[in-house]
């Protein structure tokens, strides 16, 4: 029996397996690193970074759904410098593979972040996180229009040179997914993040108030799966050579094997982490033994594989 080619590319990098963890569900990776070595994942992507500390919402900031869960945690995080001088080294001393995800409440921002880390070792990839909001447009979400969206990836790809390559992480609360993909991927992009999270609201009928202080939050889990096949499947049919991160409600390798189906080259675990911390290792090993099962010796063959005959 031939050995499965389980290795991904996005940009100039190369990754050994495509099971990433999502922004957001495992810090930096540390917590995680208790139950298997990091280094068998294909990569860490870390929670967004801005460039400065932020506190988060004030809680209650979770609540559970049916099939899933809603957050709005406000991207909670230390800033740029702390997480430079403490989060990065570590994961470099250990080897691991590592995406940096970074978000601006500005466009300026989302500049000074990437020159921030155009000098640091040990990256492999930067996802940039547009789908958060934009102050300068009364609380609108980049990635939700072309024009904000390409004014942020430019920004970006002006102060972090060629040398990195760029995710752009869209939201799937868009009418057309496809045209903001467009967008972006005109002004440079090496890969896209799909999908992120989609707006939601749950009412506590005891209280009959919103559950979340911050009242809307990010809803996430099985719930959102079909939503991200369907934005995936889309977005690769109209530009089949760029790599996705696919990511939505992901908690099996059947799952994952759907997203690769539909287009993407890597796969992102989010929610599942927090049931299970080694959920994403289950998930790698239930795809490699589920592509083997098919007949495929190249992990690559299988991307985009329900488009064929169509």
């Amino acid at each position: 029996m031939s050995v499965l080619d389980f290795s991904t590319k996005i940009g100039s990098k190369r990754f050994s397996n495509p099971i990433f963890t999502a922004s957001g569900c495992a810090s930096s990776g540390q917590e995680l690193a208790q139950f298997f070595p990091l280094t068998e994942l294909g990569a860490i992507v870390t929670k967004s970074i801005m460039t400065k500390p932020r506190t988060g919402r004030a809680t209650p900031r979770m609540a559970e759904t049916p099939s899933g869960m809603l957050n709005s945690i406000g991207l909670q995080g230390p800033g740029i410098h702390t997480f430079l001088e403490r989060d990065i080294p570590w994961l470099v001393e250990n080897k691991v593979k590592v995406i940096v995800s970074i978000a601006g409440e500005t466009v300026d921002e989302y500049g000074v972040l990437a020159r921030r880390l155009r000098a640091v070792a040990g990256i492999s990839a930067v996802e940039v996180n547009i789908s958060c909001p934009n102050v300068e447009n009364r609380g609108q979400v980049f990635a939700c229009h072309p024009e904000s969206a390409v004014a942020v990836i430019e920004a970006v790809r002006r102060n972090i040179g060629g040398e990195l390559p760029i995710v752009a992480k869209l939201s799937p609360d868009v009418t057309d997914i496809v045209a903001i993909a467009a967008s972006v991927i005109n002004v440079g992009v090496d890969g896209l993040a799909l999908i992120n999270t989609l707006l939601g609201m749950v009412i506590d009928t005891n209280t009959m108030k919103p559950k979340l202080t911050g009242k809307t939050g990010g809803l996430s889990g099985p719930a959102i799966r079909p939503i991200a096949v369907r934005a995936i499947y889309q977005v690769h049919q109209a530009f089949p050579n760029i790599p996705i991160v696919g990511m939505g409600g992901v908690s099996s390798g059947r799952d994952a094997f759907e997203l690769v189906l539909a287009g993407a080259s890597a796969i992102s675990i989010g929610t599942a982490n927090f049931s299970n911390p080694s959920a994403a290792i289950n998930i790698k090993n239930e795809l490699s033994a589920l592509l083997t099962e098919r007949g495929f010796n190249d992990f690559r063959d299988a991307i985009g594989f329900a488009h064929r005959g169509i």
